[in-house]
Formats: C-alpha cells, structure tokens, sequence
C-alpha cells in the first residue's frame, strides 16, 4: 500500500536531516523540516508504523473518525505534496564524521547533518509456552490485520489497556464471543472505550487471570490459566503494551532510561548534538499519536536551529 518513493534520493548528497521511522512522528518532524527549507529524507522499515493497523482513530483533534490505514494515508499524501522521499530500509549502524553522520543500511549508505530517530516501538509478547509456536496460526497482535479470519469464532484479548478494549472491540465485527483476560481488577480504558466494552453483549471480561500456556494442533484450541485450567478459544489477540525499538540508538551512544527509551529533553535533544528523538521511542510519559507528532515537530524545529548555529545555508 505505501511503495517506496526513492525517486529523488540522491546517495551522494549529504542531507540536511534523515528521519529514522514510518509512523506519524517520523512523518510529521519530515512535513516540518521541508516547511524549514531543510533537505529532508525518510528511511523507515514500514511505512504507517503500528498505528497503520489500528482499527479506528477518534482522539486526534480534526478528525472525528479515521482508520489507522486512512489515517496514514493522509500523511502520505501530505509527505508526496512536499515532495519528500520516502526509503523502505532499515539502517544498522550509524558512524558521527567531522561534521555529518553515515547512515549505513544492508544495502546502501545515507548521510545527512542531523537525524531524527522517530522508530516507534514493537509489540511486547507474553513469552510462554504455544505463543511462538502458533503465531499466524491463531495467535496475533493485530486484530485489524486478522480479525476477519475468526468470522463466528472465539476469541480472547489479553491485556487490559485501552488499546486492548479497542482491539476486543473491533473483534465483535466478525467474532461471535470474545474474553478479555486481564491480570488486573478493572481495566484500564478510557471511560467512552470502557462502556462501549461493558455494553457490548459479545463481550465477557475474566479478571486477575494470566494465561501461562497456549496449546493447539494447527491452530490454537485452548489457552491456559495460571490456575491450570484449560479455556477454549479458537484466537488470541495479545495487546499488552510495547517496546521502544531504541537497540541503533544505545549502540550509538544515546541515553536510554531503564525501560530503554530515549531520554530526550523538551526540544527532543538526545546527549548527542545533531541526533534528535521522537515518539514513543522516547521517554515521554503520554504516548498517543498526536503527542509524538508533537515531538516530531520540536525535533525539526530544533535540527533547523542546530544547523543554523553550524551556519548551514538552505
């Protein structure tokens, strides 16, 4: 759906910024930096990022309802109406010269004065037993992605966030039952999510339960408790948060906190001058689309004022 647009990707130029991401943030802080002039690049493993397989946007101010695929679309079209290009690439390692950076992919080499690590996070998985084993075979961490496959089946959510009543949510389109399974005592929804949970007959919340196993043939059959029970379900759908993809930042240098996010400052400044963070791969207490967009913007703003200080003209 989103094809890399390498058309002006020029590998002997040194870029002004590189932005490292595909989501919203790394969208975002790109649109900004070609509003400064600045030459700007995208070079992102998958366009959309996580966001682009959320079933249905509603917190994100001018726009009352949206897909994530439709969300990410409109980004795209406001990136190619800048002219931005995009790479589909994942950069290993990044080598600080006198005065830019190397940017070296399996396959080529970028270079550019400032970068914009904006590389989101990837979904945490339980580690037991069954869950590697019969992934695409039942379980999943999308349930906009493969939802559909569980028509008049069912299924369980494991998870407890609000991101996990979203996905149990979007389930009851195809699903005929569908179990949250939560470890806590109440989950912890926004209020609108959590009544549309409650009032939905399709579904059924079991508390101060994990799942310690999943067992199966072909597919999953059955999840089991950590009191040994064994519970019928057809899918498991994991939403229990996410990990910051910050492994290219820490080998660089850049501080990370304990839970390894980066640590930025409010103009999205890492310890290192000229490489800026944004999004959820930062260490921002709110993660939420419109916030890491927010970063992403501040980021631009503040490699515009870097290179400035460098005396780069535009």
């Amino acid at each position: 759906m989103f094809p890399t647009d390498s058309l002006g990707f020029d590998p002997e130029k040194i870029y002004d910024i590189i932005v490292l991401g595909g989501g919203p943030t790394a969208i975002g802080c790109a649109i900004y930096a070609a509003r400064f002039a600045m030459d700007v690049l995208i070079v992102g493993k998958t366009f959309g990022g996580l966001i682009a397989t959320t079933h249905i946007i509603e917190n994100y101010p001018g726009i009352t309802s949206v897909s994530g695929p439709g969300f990410m679309e409109m980004f795209r079209e406001h990136m190619q109406s800048l002219n931005i290009s995009y790479i589909s690439d994942e950069i290993g390692s990044i080598e600080q010269k006198e005065d830019y950076f190397v940017l070296q992919s399996f396959f080529q080499q970028f270079k550019a004065r400032t970068i914009c690590i904006a590389t989101g996070s990837e979904r945490r998985k339980l580690g037991i037993p069954g869950e590697e084993e019969f992934t695409g075979r039942g379980v999943s961490y999308c349930a906009t992605c493969d939802g559909p496959f569980f028509k008049d089946k069912v299924v369980c959510v494991i998870g407890g966030s609000d991101s996990a009543t979203k996905e149990a949510l979007f389930l009851t389109q195809n699903a005929k039952k569908v179990y949250i399974i939560y470890r806590g005592e109440e989950i912890r929804a926004e209020p609108i999510n959590k009544k549309r949970v409650y009032d939905n007959e399709k579904i059924e919340i079991i508390y101060k339960t994990n799942i310690t196993g999943i067992k199966g043939d072909n597919s999953v059959r059955a999840v089991i408790f950590d009191n040994g029970k064994e519970f019928e379900v057809d899918g498991v759908f994991i939403e229990i948060g996410s990990n910051p993809n910050s492994d290219l930042a820490k080998r660089i240098g850049v501080n990370t906190n304990e839970k390894g996010e980066i640590i930025i400052n409010r103009k999205s400044e890492t310890n290192i001058p000229g490489i800026f963070a944004a999004g959820d791969v930062a260490d921002a207490p709110f993660k939420q689309a419109i916030t890491g967009v927010a970063e992403g913007v501040i980021a631009a703003y503040s490699a515009f004022d870097y290179l400035k200080e460098m005396e780069i003209e535009y």
